[in-house]
């Protein structure tokens, strides 16, 4: 359970958050079901219970989704004009796989930036 130091210690924790890994030592998954996290890793043992991501891996989701998604749409119905039953079905659809593939990355991520910056119980005790 030893923390990393460095400046590429916050990148490291950011790319095993975004493959939904432990951030700490990147071996276990962080997640039991789809946004379910973890108590502890079962690889290091660090405690994972305490996080609070709350909203902000929707709301990040909903941005970056919506970011990718509407310059596609732009540049689709400007070249290509195609029906408007295309865009009934390849928008709402495109936006939903999106979303559920961006998600749970976005929330590991969280996860990992609350514990390289020490946040929310992520301190051991007589550091904070």
């Amino acid at each position: 359970m030893t923390r990393m130091a460095g400046r590429d210690s916050f990148r490291t924790a950011l790319a095993r958050g975004w493959r939904r890994k432990c951030p700490c030592c990147g071996g276990a998954s962080a997640f039991t079901g789809f946004l379910r996290i973890r108590d502890h890793c079962p690889a290091c043992g660090e405690a994972l219970h305490h996080h609070r991501a709350d909203d902000a891996p929707a709301y990040v989701t909903m941005l970056a989704a919506g970011l990718l998604l509407v310059p596609v749409i732009w540049i689709v119905e400007s070249q290509f004009r195609p029906p408007l039953v295309v865009h009934f079905l390849a928008w709402p659809l495109s936006g939903t796989l999106l979303s559920l593939y961006l998600l749970p990355r976005f929330k590991g991520a969280v996860l990992a930036m609350q514990w390289v910056l020490r946040m929310h119980g992520f301190a051991s005790r007589g550091e904070a």
